[in-house]
C-alpha cells in the first residue's frame, strides 16, 4: 500500500497533536520516522509512604515490649517475652473465643517474637511493600495489607490452637497481590510480567515449604494471607491501557468496576467467619 493514501501511525499521532495545538507546525527533520513503540513509555507510579509508616510502627511496637520485658525481668524475674506478647495482643484463640478480645486480630499483626522475626518481616515489607504501594497506590495498598493480615489471622484462628504473632500473613498477602497484578498486566508488560510472576511464585513456594518443615511457623496464617491478598489484588489492581492518542504514548490507569464494593464484601465475609468459627483451643 502507498504512504500517499495510508498514513503511518506516527503521522496520525502528529496530525492529532497539531490539531490540538500541542505540537509545532514545522516539518519533521529529514530521516526515518521514529516508531511510537520505540518511544519510552512512562509507567505511572506512586510514592510509597504508607509502607514506611507500617515499617516504623512494627519497629516501635517491638522495641517498647522488649524494653518493658527487660524491666520486668529485673523487677519480678518471671516475666517473659511470651507473657508480654500475650498481654500486648497476640492471637490467642481462648482470649478471642471466650473473652471476646477480637482486637487481637489487629494487634497480632504488629507484634514479633524476636529480633530475627522482626528483621525478616521488615525486610520483606521493605522489598515487597514498597513495590506494591508504588503500583497500587496508598489506599489500595493499605486495604490489601490490613485485610490480608486479617485473612491470615482468621485462618490461624480456625486451624492453629497456638498463640501467634507477626506480619507474615499481611506480607504473604502482598505477594498474592503482586501475583494478581502481573497476571492482569501481562498483556501490557509482556516479558517483564512473566519474569516477575516466575520470581514471585518461586518465593511463595520456598517460603511455604519452609513453613511446612518448621514447627513454630504459622503456615496457616501465610496461606490465609496469600489467598486473601491474591483475591484483593485482582479486585484492586490497576488495569493499564496504552493511550496512542498522546505523544509520547502514555499508560492510562483504569480500575475494575465495583472493585472497592467487592473488597468491602471480602471484609464482611472475614468478619462473618470470625463470628461462626469455633477454633481449636
Amino acid at each position: 500500500m502507498s504512504n500517499d493514501t495510508h498514513d503511518t501511525d506516527y503521522q496520525r499521532i502528529l496530525r492529532n497533536l497539531k490539531a490540538a495545538g500541542r505540537a509545532p507546525e514545522e516539518p519533521a527533520p529529514a530521516g526515518p520516522e521514529p516508531s511510537p513503540a520505540a518511544v519510552q513509555v512512562r509507567f505511572p507510579l506512586f510514592t510509597p509512604w504508607v509502607a514506611r509508616v507500617l515499617l516504623t510502627i512494627n519497629i516501635i511496637v517491638f522495641v517498647v515490649p522488649s524494653f518493658l520485658d527487660v524491666i520486668g525481668v529485673r523487677i519480678a524475674g518471671t516475666v517473659s517475652v511470651y507473657d508480654f506478647l500475650l498481654i500486648w495482643g497476640a492471637k490467642d484463640n481462648a482470649a478471642i473465643f471466650v473473652g471476646g478480645q477480637y482486637y487481637r486480630f489487629l494487634t497480632a499483626m504488629f507484634l514479633h517474637g524476636g529480633l530475627a522475626h522482626l528483621f525478616f518481616n521488615s525486610f520483606a515489607l521493605y522489598s515487597l511493600g514498597f513495590e506494591t504501594e508504588r503500583l497500587f497506590g496508598a489506599q489500595r495498598f493499605l486495604a490489601i495489607y490490613m485485610l490480608a493480615g486479617l485473612g491470615g489471622g482468621v485462618a490461624s484462628y480456625a486451624l492453629n490452637p497456638n498463640p501467634s504473632v507477626g506480619a507474615s500473613g499481611a506480607i504473604f498477602g502482598l505477594i498474592g497481590a503482586l501475583i494478581a497484578f502481573y497476571l492482569v498486566a501481562r498483556r501490557v508488560l509482556g516479558g517483564i510480567a512473566r519474569q516477575q510472576l516466575g520470581s514471585l511464585i518461586f518465593i511463595t513456594l520456598i517460603n511455604l515449604a519452609l513453613g511446612f518443615t518448621t514447627p513454630y511457623i504459622d503456615n496457616n496464617a501465610h496461606i490465609g494471607g496469600l489467598l486473601t491478598g491474591t483475591l484483593l489484588g485482582w479486585l484492586l489492581a490497576p488495569r493499564f491501557a496504552l493511550d496512542m492518542q498522546s505523544y509520547p504514548p502514555t499508560l492510562v490507569r483504569l480500575s475494575l468496576r465495583r472493585g472497592w464494593m467487592l473488597t468491602l464484601a471480602v471484609l464482611v465475609a472475614l468478619v462473618a467467619l470470625i463470628a461462626i468459627i469455633a477454633p481449636p483451643i
